[in-house]
């Protein structure tokens, strides 16, 4: 597979917040399908990534010349990816103590796309370190070299060992035929998203304002966070002047959610999706992925009647 890494900063330059940004504009597709991956979820994946950013902003201002931008950024990623698994008291085994001088090296095109198909869920079936190696190997098309100095502390044969397995492992897992994830909001929880559903497929916008708590935050993914009533509520004035939506009630990886629809394209896949957080009937959260569209890439998406 041929790499596509980014080639938005130079090498050996000392990333100032511009060219900061330059580089997470271009990178930050690549590293959500990383952390969606390594988490199982395309919204676990997204809060991973975000904190991986702000990570790296922390350590930017005594982080010096970087070699390679994209490996660092990586690799705060990796990192952020393991703390979360630690939180939710899932890590495994972080390297492969597996002799590797009796593996193949050569990758195989079938194991290639066996991962870039392979869905997300099913990669949280193999160790964080087999896990790893197979994204970045054969998902994000980056060398074994690479992938080395990605993770901390690997070597060219740990990571060779830890991609044998995991090909091996997810060849076994593919055969294996793979349960639905049940979505089961209460039944309060379902009405309100349906009433704020209708009301916005109605652009009833100033009924969706008054449905705001005084408190409530905004994540308009990738682009801006608000909070307050009134920041807020300037929200809905973009979506007022647009119509490249329709909004249907159901899930994205087991949570509920507001699908966008291309209004167009009625046997259309999702395109986007808002995920909503309520307080009584009052709304508290909105997180909005019109603008990180790359995050419905491997999603698990469900309409709910």
């Amino acid at each position: 597979m041929t790499s596509t890494r980014s080639d938005a900063v130079p090498a050996v330059q000392p990333l100032d917040a511009a060219a900061f940004d330059r580089l997470i504009a271009a990178l930050r597709p690549r590293l959500h399908r990383y952390c969606a991956r390594m988490t199982g979820s395309v919204v676990d994946g997204e809060d991973v990534l975000q904190e991986a950013l702000a990570k790296a902003l922390e350590a930017l201002p005594g982080a010096g010349a970087i070699d390679d931008a994209d490996a660092w950024m990586f690799r705060i990623a990796h990192n952020a990816a393991l703390d979360h698994l630690r939180q939710r008291a899932r890590r495994e085994a972080v390297h492969s103590d597996e002799d590797v001088a009796m593996l193949a090296t050569s990758v195989a095109i079938e194991d290639e796309h066996m991962a870039v198909e392979t869905s997300l869920r099913t990669f949280m079936r193999l160790p964080a370190s087999q896990r790893s190696c197979v994204i970045l190997k054969d998902v994000l098309g980056h060398s074994i070299e690479e992938i080395a100095g990605v993770l901390d502390d690997a070597t060219i044969a740990s990571v060779k060992a830890a991609l044998h397995r995991g090909r091996a492992r997810l060849r076994e897992l593919s055969l294996e035929a793979e349960p639905t994830r049940v979505v089961a909001p209460s039944k309060r929880e379902q009405a309100l998203i349906a009433a704020y559903i209708d009301r916005f497929n109605a652009r009833d916008f100033d009924a969706l304002r008054a449905m705001l708590a005084d408190e409530v935050r905004l994540d308009l993914v990738a682009r801006t966070r608000l909070s307050g009533r009134t920041q807020v509520g300037t929200y809905y004035g973009q979506y007022e002047r647009l119509a490249d939506w329709r909004f249907v009630l159901g899930s994205v990886d087991g949570r509920p959610a507001a699908l966008a629809f291309d209004p167009h394209d009625t046997a259309g896949a999702p395109i986007y999706f808002v995920l909503l957080s309520w307080d009584g009937d009052r709304l508290v959260g909105i997180r909005d992925f019109r603008y990180a569209r790359y995050a419905v890439e491997g999603a698990e998406f469900a309409t709910l009647a």
